[in-house]
């Protein structure tokens, strides 16, 4: 038949139609007796219509899916065909179930080639995805393994399947379609003579799936974050710089963001206060300020409801000196990420160390990680939060040229498109002539995506002006993540040859 005398409708079956599926299901499965009676048809329809989806070619019946609800824990399990059916074959349908089962999926003869049944299976993933169900199951035929029977076991057959060594007009199109097999089920359909009874039990599972809970239980799924291009200019003292992040905290609150990032050493304008002439101890005098920072910052968080990532400043010790962010969360927690990698610079004239433990933090927009500047040139520690299920990696950083500015700009963006999670990244601009190693500036702060078609077409969700002083945000989808990891282009992190190679962390 020639596609451009199709006029294909996808729509729900009805009970009229039972004439037409009768005859389809006759043709189809003349080896398993042939159509479901009109009543079973009937239940269906009026039980569950919108789990009854049907494609038409000019009025004709051509390919027709069958679908109930069914409880996982039951049917998840070792089961048989029968175990669907009940008195009068009527079909089991749970009006409560947390799953779709998969009854049936047939397509007349001459319209195989037009890949209906991927457009039935694609509609049935989207009635699981609007009814917020846990997955799809069904028991699948193996209607070529009498032909193998003598050679491997069913399982071995399974397999063979699905290296594409062995084609299976049912398993191979299911696996195709991104079920997995999950369990070898035996006397799933003893009349079913070319499988020998045997069936596969298939699971798609709904990577969106949110079990019921109290409303204020429900995690955040949409995102509003805001980023701080801070100027740096000269202050006369700790609280003129408070206010100034009052300021910016205050109107990224009006503007309903759940996060607000600050750049690396915001703050160091106020080792201005002090001797210049030794690195050393200006440093050391603006970790004097550290606690007077956490504190008030974190009451911010508080009182103008948003999560702030302090950017970050020096903290004191037990007399070591170390890059610290501090993660001050709207319910009053604070967390700590001290920055793991430090530049020559770093070490060579302020004589700050490392830290030793890099963490995801569980906020109530997202899990977020922090890395410091530096830190997002080192790929093992985005590895280290892909592993922990981040959402978010949040980079304040200081870089006083550009080819500084995009060393850091490169990695985060490589980092949002190897690790599959959103980058951010903010810094400061503007110039103190009278602070030490300080006195130039460049950024350009941005938010970084996967590279895939549901982003942005460059991966770049928001970016602000380079140079200036100014407010960014960006809305993000964290229900996006969870589709470009399981049905992405490309799936990073599951395509990761974790039999070659993995990543410890001591």
């Amino acid at each position: 038949m020639a596609h451009e005398e199709l006029h294909l409708n996808l729509r729900n079956l009805a009970v009229e139609d039972y004439d037409q599926l009768r005859a389809l299901m006759d043709s189809i499965y003349d080896d398993i007796g042939g159509a479901w009676p009109k009543d079973t048809i009937k239940a269906l329809v009026e039980q569950f219509p919108d789990g009854q989806i049907c494609i038409e070619d000019s009025g004709q019946l051509i390919a027709v899916a069958l679908t109930v609800c069914v409880k996982y824990e039951r049917f998840s399990n070792p089961h048989t065909y029968d175990d669907l059916i009940l008195r009068n074959e009527k079909i089991l349908h749970n009006p409560k179930g947390d799953s779709l089962y998969g009854l049936d999926v047939f397509i007349h003869p001459k319209y195989r080639g037009y890949r209906l049944g991927r457009r039935l299976y694609e509609a049935r993933k989207e009635l699981c995805r609007s009814m917020n169900l846990r997955a799809i199951l069904a028991g699948g035929r193996i209607p070529n393994y009498y032909k193998y029977s003598d050679q491997y076991t069913p399982a071995e057959y399974i397999q063979r399947v699905d290296r594409k060594e062995i084609y299976d007009p049912i398993l191979t199109f299911q696996l195709s379609n991104d079920f997995q097999v999950t369990r070898l089920m035996h006397k799933y359909l003893p009349e079913d003579k070319k499988s020998l009874g045997y069936a596969t039990l298939l699971e798609w599972r709904n990577i969106l799936y949110t079990p019921p809970s109290a409303v204020l239980d429900t995690k955040k799924t949409q995102v509003r974050l805001g980023a701080v291009q801070w100027q740096m200019r000269e202050f006369s003292s700790v609280e003129e710089v408070l206010k100034q992040v009052e300021y910016f905290v205050d109107a990224l609150s009006d503007y309903k963001s759940d996060f607000a990032l600050f750049p690396e050493f915001f703050n160091a304008p106020l080792m201005g206060l002090t001797d210049q002439m030794d690195q050393t101890r200006a440093i050391r005098f603006l970790a004097g300020f550290t606690d007077q920072f956490r504190e008030q910052m974190s009451e911010m968080a508080v009182s103008h409801n948003i999560n702030i990532i302090t950017g970050s400043m020096p903290l004191l010790e037990d007399e070591r000196l170390y890059n610290v962010s501090y993660l001050c969360h709207r319910d009053g927690r604070v967390d700590e990420q001290r920055k793991i990698h430090i530049t020559p610079h770093e070490r060579r004239d302020w004589v700050i160390e490392g830290g030793n433990d890099f963490q995801v933090f569980e906020s109530d927009a997202g899990r977020v990680a922090i890395m410091i500047c530096y830190d997002i040139e080192f790929p093992e520690l985005g590895r280290i939060a892909a592993s922990q299920g981040v959402d978010i990696i949040m980079v304040p950083f200081w870089t006083d040229t550009k080819n500084g500015y995009l060393r850091v700009r490169q990695c985060a963006q490589a980092r949002a498109i190897e690790n599959e999670c959103y980058v951010v990244i903010t810094g400061s601009v503007g110039n103190l002539p009278k602070v030490e190693n300080l006195d130039v500036q460049y950024a350009q702060s941005s938010v970084f995506s996967p590279s895939d078609f549901a982003f942005p077409h460059d991966a770049v969700m928001a970016e602000t002006t380079p140079n200036t002083e100014m407010i960014m945000f960006s809305d993000m989808d964290l229900e996006k993540l969870k589709l470009v990891r399981a049905e992405g282009s490309v799936t990073n992190l599951k395509d990761r040859r974790v039999d070659l190679y993995e990543l410890l962390k001591k």
